[in-house]
């Protein structure tokens, strides 16, 4: 339930509305605009008689959400959230473009991509230091060395790092160590790490899940903001059909769906999506012109001999080059990168 209060309404009336509000069980999610003001109920709302409030003369009317998500709802944020990380914004008019390897090698091979990304014009630098993989003999990682050698590419490049967190135990070391906290795909209805990120104000990268409709993934957002934490940008990275072709299905359509019912950030990574690093700049430039609000892209100095997902790794000169094309396509979308 959402109360629209009228324009001009004094304080002092809105703080009567949320007491009594309070005092029924709901929580608030106030939401302020130049021309709104929006008090958004969550939780019980089953004590509340509608036409009570409809009586106030300071309410100019009740709006029912259908949907299970609240507070990731648009009806309760109308406008874009942005998401400020170290000075750098995701959401709004931003274009970002997170790059990096997929899993942290050396620290050679991370401090080179940094410098290399950093050059193109990328807003943060991505890897893995704990790898969540499908075989349990694949490369798992360097684990708290490869965290640490993110930790020395920030600081000789500045970038911002993303990783991504597998374990509620690691958590603490994340908000000391890292800029944005990446849930991956096989661990979107991971709820119990869902609230614990939630805990956090960390800023969450949280990928839709392999199998996941539009509406499990703004219910898995909804868990994070629940715990009080609303600073999620989410992650359009492809999903399992009968396609074997490409590693995973690019939804591009979710990005509009998502923006017309989400107030939430969306970006796309079109590394997983396709899988093959010739797919990389068409599904990157495709994502920008759908109005997704960056890319996160894979991108390694030698991809045929990667520990990781090499396959889908483009060159630092190819992603230089992709990087000008990108800038030429964000002004026509009026967008800034």
């Amino acid at each position: 339930m959402i109360i629209v209060m009228k324009n001009n309404t004094v304080e002092e009336e809105i703080n009567k509305i949320k007491r009594k509000m309070e005092s029924l069980g709901c929580e608030i999610h106030e939401s302020r605009g130049k021309n709104y003001h929006l008090l958004g109920l969550v939780g019980d709302t089953s004590k509340i008689d509608p036409s009570q409030i409809e009586a106030n003369r300071n309410v100019d009317k009740l709006m029912f959400v259908q949907e299970p998500y609240k507070k990731a709802n648009r009806l309760f944020h109308p406008e874009d959230s942005v998401v400020n990380v170290n000075g750098r914004e995701i959401g709004g008019k931003k274009f970002i473009v997170i790059a990096g390897p997929c899993s942290v090698e050396s620290e050679q091979q991370i401090l080179s991509i940094a410098e290399d990304i950093r050059e193109s014009g990328a807003s943060f630098l991505r890897g893995g230091a704990y790898k969540p993989r499908t075989s349990p003999y694949s490369f798992q990682g360097l684990q708290d060395e490869g965290l640490e050698l993110l930790k020395l590419a920030r600081e000789k490049t500045g970038l911002p790092i993303v990783t991504e967190l597998m374990s509620p135990d690691k958590i603490e070391k994340f908000i000391e160590d890292v800029d944005i906290i990446q849930i991956g795909a096989r661990n979107m209805q991971n709820f119990d790490l869902l609230k614990e990120v939630g805990r956090t104000q960390k800023p969450v990268l949280l990928k839709r899940g392999m199998s996941a409709t539009i509406e499990e993934l703004l219910m898995a957002a909804e868990y994070i903001m629940s715990e009080g934490n609303e600073r999620v940008i989410l992650c359009e990275r492809g999903i399992r059909t009968f396609e074997k072709y490409t590693r995973n299905t690019l939804d591009l359509s979710a990005i509009p769906v998502i923006k017309k019912h989400s107030h939430l950030p969306v970006i796309v990574d079109p590394s997983h999506a396709g899988g093959l690093w010739w797919l990389v700049e068409p599904l990157a430039k495709a994502a920008l012109t759908v109005g997704a609000d960056g890319l996160m892209i894979e991108v390694h100095n030698d991809p045929a001999n990667a520990r990781c997902d090499g396959q889908q790794s483009i060159k630092p000169e190819r992603f230089n080059c992709l990087m000008e094309k990108l800038r030429r396509l964000a002004k026509v979308e009026n967008k800034e990168l």
